[in-house]
């Protein structure tokens, strides 16, 4: 499904055609299941508190029995609560896309949502044929050869003068690592790519699967490998070779199409874009390219395990708006299949929090490239209020701890 050709992220804006309902109903006539929905999540929130307003002006505090993260939230309709119980994380964006709701800061809610996600339950997820509706959809979205062409087109190939707005100068669109007392983001994304450099270092030959806009590459070229570097999108390709010129092996290439023999693999939050169901497929891209004693590098993103399996059962707002057919890993399965795949999972290490302030300044980068004026022609309104709400989003759920970034070196037996 496309969008409107003259509106750039247009195929991103129309993810929700089928989902949206349309509630065209008195919402009035739903408050009383609106009371019973404030009533479950209250219950399930064992720390922090939600401090609400509510349609008719009365005001609740939903939780405050443990310390925690300290949330406002206007609800300035009934119908915002029919969203979040028919269509989940889905449908709440809706109503805040409606005004049905709002907050000075939602991001304190989303960690709170994230860091109560257990005791909370289905309380915020999608029910019924909302939940139905949005898994069939994620399910047309899968990555099929021909689908992760589409998926990676409708959110990479927003284009490059969109991106050089609000990440940092080499384009690096992952988690930056601050441990090493980086004090700006660009310094903070150029020590992630000299730990992932680290842990193939000495190597001569590699491949980097989802090369981005090359800075790792470049990284990786500039210490004397001979490096082949693939990705699925035009867009950044060009660039990457505009600006890193033809000491690499730039290739539009799918992952499960190449074929070499490499000391070392790297991939970085490219995981995300393959789908559970292709897995399998993917460590077997690793090992199929992979000298015995090879190494692979790979920095992903997951979810905790007691939440990953009714998260993989429906389709978040990440999944319709954002990261078609995209799904956070289970470190149990990627462990699991890295075992079968013949490798051994050595030196993990997380860095959640980091990936949190990441988007922190990302997003006040891209807040001050809309208020100067500076993007690009085509982006209207509404996609600007989904931007700002996928970054504040994303930073809501590291801070609440349901979600991590992970690097790990994988070794071939």
């Amino acid at each position: 499904m496309t969008g409107d050709p003259s509106i750039r992220g247009s195929e991103l804006l129309a993810g929700d055609a089928v989902l949206r309902s349309s509630l065209g109903w008195d919402a009035r006539l739903w408050a009383g299941s609106g009371q019973r929905l404030l009533d479950r999540i209250d219950a399930g929130l064992l720390s922090g508190a939600i401090h609400a307003r509510l349609p008719d002006g009365t005001r609740r505090v939903l939780g405050g029995r443990a310390p925690g993260f300290e949330a406002v939230v206007n609800l300035n309709n009934w119908r915002a609560l029919l969203r979040l119980a028919t269509g989940g994380s889905i449908g709440w964006y809706q109503a805040w896309e409606a005004s049905e709701w709002d907050s000075p800061d939602p991001v304190p809610l989303f960690a709170l949502f994230m860091a109560n996600a257990e005791s909370l339950g289905s309380a915020g997820r999608a029910s019924g044929l909302g939940r139905y509706i949005a898994r069939a959809l994620h399910w047309l979205n899968r990555n099929t050869r021909s689908g992760a062409r589409r998926n990676i087109h409708a959110h990479y190939d927003l284009g490059n003068d969109f991106y050089a707005q609000w990440l940092d100068p080499a384009l690096v669109y992952s988690s930056a690592r601050f441990e090493r007392g980086a004090t700006s983001l660009a310094g903070a994304q150029q020590d992630k790519l000299d730990t992932i450099a680290e842990r193939v270092a000495g190597v001569q030959t590699v491949l980097e699967i989802g090369c981005g806009w090359g800075a790792l590459s470049a990284r990786l070229a500039d210490a004397g490998m001979a490096v082949t570097a693939i990705s699925l999108s035009d867009e950044q390709l060009a660039l990457a070779r505009a600006r890193h010129g033809s000491q690499i092996d730039w290739r539009k290439q799918d992952y499960r199409d190449t074929s070499g023999q490499f000391d070392a693999v790297v991939s970085v939050e490219m995981v995300e874009a393959v789908g559970r169901e292709y897995w399998p497929d993917f460590f077997d891209c690793l090992e199929r390219n992979l000298k015995p004693g090879g190494r692979a590098a790979i920095q992903y993103i997951a979810i905790s395990e007691p939440l990953f399996e009714a998260y993989a059962r429906s389709a978040d707002f990440i999944q319709a708006y954002i990261f078609p057919g995209g799904m956070l890993a289970s470190e149990e399965e990627f462990r699991r299949l890295a075992a079968e795949a013949g490798f051994e999972w050595r030196d993990q290490a997380r860095f959640g929090a980091d990936y949190a302030e990441t988007l922190r300044i990302w997003r006040e980068n891209f807040d001050a490239a809309v208020a100067e004026g500076r993007l690009p022609a085509g982006f209207d309104e509404r996609f600007v209020r989904l931007w700002r709400y996928y970054l504040m989003y994303c930073e809501g759920g590291f801070r609440g701890g349901g979600i991590d970034v992970v690097q790990v070196t994988l070794v071939k037996r």
